[in-house]
């Protein structure tokens, strides 16, 4: 299983501290970095937040082997041929290392305040699977696109230069719901990623997932299967009482996130790998603290 490091954009990111974190999450040796696509938190307060794609952007051209993208990037902030645009020139510049999360946006705070329609549920699925079919048929046909749908229309439409990699970045869909989001990723992503998952449960949705693409009578191993979630790391017993804060580690884990030393850290890795997790997205809140990144690497990584 593959471990990467996620961090939430939204919570005081600017160009020192992404630049910082790129580089320890490469040296060390994590798989990958991912991050949020927020202007802001969800009840504040506002913080520093760096843009997405330009961040990305430099992150392709600084780094050799990470793999990287948005978790997710929201239709609803930008037009789904910009996006593919966009994605398909980053994973140019990074040499094909992008994986491309989509999502149909969620939190009402932001697009209030910047001016986005985030819509009701059932138009902003909508919304989302019209962007969906937009941005494959961009990266992965060459043939002009016409398009009329309820929020996107389109006439010969085509992305050119042509993503350099056979297909563009692959397409990542976050989430844990049964009725819109796994059959959106059966039908249109290489790569499912749930979300705060316990082992068992993220077993039966992936089950769920292999009958979905059954019935779209694609490969059940042709669509990756991670997890984002939450981490609580402690190099020791006090350290990890310490971040707790009277919480209950019993009950962080059973909501899916990551408690513990590096022992128990470790274990609970093993047992998401056990349940079909190939690539874990670490939660990692605490920008500043690169020495806890660096002693979760040097213990938890060679264990893996």
């Amino acid at each position: 299983m593959d471990i990467a490091i996620m961090i939430e954009g939204q919570n005081g990111l600017n160009w020192p501290r992404w630049q910082k974190i790129v580089r320890a999450v490469e040296d060390l040796g994590f798989a990958g970095l991912y991050r949020s696509d927020h202007y802001t938190n969800a009840s504040g307060p506002d913080l520093d937040s760096l843009e997405l794609w330009v961040s990305l952007t430099w992150l392709a051209d600084h780094t050799r082997r990470l793999a990287f993208g948005p978790l997710v990037t929201p239709v609803s902030f930008r037009h789904p041929t910009m996006t593919a645009r966009m994605a398909a020139a980053v994973d140019d510049l990074s040499g094909g290392r992008m994986t491309l999360g989509l999502g149909a946006g969620w939190q009402e705070r932001e697009h209030i305040h910047y001016g986005w329609d985030l819509l009701d549920i059932a138009r902003r699925f909508t919304r989302f699977e019209e962007g969906l079919t937009i941005i494959r048929h961009l990266l992965q046909d060459e043939a002009p696109l016409d398009f009329d749908g309820m929020f996107y229309h389109l006439r010969e439409a085509v992305l050119l230069p042509r993503p350099a990699r056979p297909g563009g970045p692959p397409l990542l869909i976050g989430g844990n719901g049964e009725a819109r989001t796994l059959p959106l990723a059966a039908r249109f992503a290489s790569e499912w990623n749930g979300v705060y998952l316990p082992p068992d449960r993220f077993r039966a949705l992936s089950a769920r997932l292999d009958e979905l693409l059954d019935r779209q009578g694609r490969p059940r191993a042709s669509v990756r299967r991670s997890m984002m979630t939450g981490l609580l790391f402690g190099r020791d017993e006090a350290e990890v009482q310490r971040k707790l804060r009277g919480r209950s580690a019993a009950d962080l884990r059973g909501r899916g996130a990551i408690v513990g030393t590096p022992g128990a850290v470790v274990e609970q890795l093993g047992r998401l790998a056990e349940a079909g997790v190939q690539c874990v997205m670490l939660q990692w809140l605490d920008l500043d603290d690169l020495d806890g990144l660096e002693a979760l690497g040097r213990a938890v990584i060679p264990q893996v």
